[in-house]
């Protein structure tokens, strides 16, 4: 394997022995101080321990950070590949990478400043800021040697609904949201909050499934670097043959 090799996989395999794990834990967290809330013994309190809730909390914000600063990460091995690495393009892109970097500076900001916020104007505003960021980097273009603008990361719009790339932005939304609303939780007697909290994050557990499934199919769809122009050269002999959108191997998750 070749050093481009290993930097494809860097990615995928931090979300497999870190994120992943975490996510476990987390969910395992949230069950015990659910069932703690909600099913005291018959001296009014509950067997399980109390500080379930307070790691719950510690773990959440830890899982929140981690799957932002992955998303990052993703975002960064093609626009590094294509930008820097791959012959022809640095000259034409030189400010547009420069303007990216500025991005990720402002992105990992901001969701420091999250982190940091008190008030509920600017935790909105941070976390607005940060979501935003991962938008923009996500969507941005570079110029080929061709004079054409392409897409800086592949992002499977031809088949959206199963994108790597939209599941792991709308999970790293969701987990944005339930930082910023932290809180909220705790002062909120209504409990809706909370309700609101549980919600958004089965819905992310969701997304993280779909991230498994589709991250293990990009996984296989992308060759070695030694592999890639013999494999984009079946892709298009194919394409002759029966109706296919024709793009080349990216060698990147989408």
């Amino acid at each position: 394997m070749s050093a481009q090799d290993y930097a494809t996989i860097l990615h995928p395999a931090i979300a497999v022995f870190y994120v992943f794990p975490l996510i476990g834990i987390v969910v395992y967290f949230a069950l015990q101080t659910r069932r703690r809330r909600l099913q005291p013994d018959s001296s009014g309190k509950s067997k399980i321990s109390p500080t379930v809730g307070p790691e719950h909390l510690r773990l959440g914000k830890w899982l929140s950070a981690s799957v932002v600063g992955l998303t990052l990460l993703g975002l960064a091995q093609p626009i590094v590949k294509k930008l820097v690495i791959d012959d022809g393009n640095w000259e034409a892109n030189t400010g547009r990478f420069f303007l990216i970097a500025l991005f990720y500076a402002a992105t990992i900001a901001s969701l420091v400043l999250l982190y940091r916020a008190r008030t509920p104007l600017w935790r909105g505003v941070f976390a607005t800021l940060t979501g935003l960021g991962l938008w923009i980097i996500g969507f941005q273009k570079f110029q080929a040697g061709d004079g054409n603008l392409y897409d800086l990361v592949f992002r499977r719009d031809f088949e959206w609904q199963i994108s790597h790339f939209y599941y792991g932005m709308a999970a790293a939304m969701l987990m944005i949201f339930s930082l910023a609303i932290v809180p909220d939780i705790y002062k909120d007697r209504s409990q809706n909050w909370r309700r609101v909290h549980i919600v958004l994050n089965c819905v992310a557990l969701l997304f993280f499934i779909g991230q498994g499934v589709t991250g293990a199919r990009d996984l296989l769809e992308i060759p070695l670097n030694w592999q890639k122009p013999a494999i984009e050269q079946l892709y298009i002999n194919d394409c002759q043959n029966r109706p296919c959108e024709v793009r080349p191997v990216e060698g990147e998750q989408g």
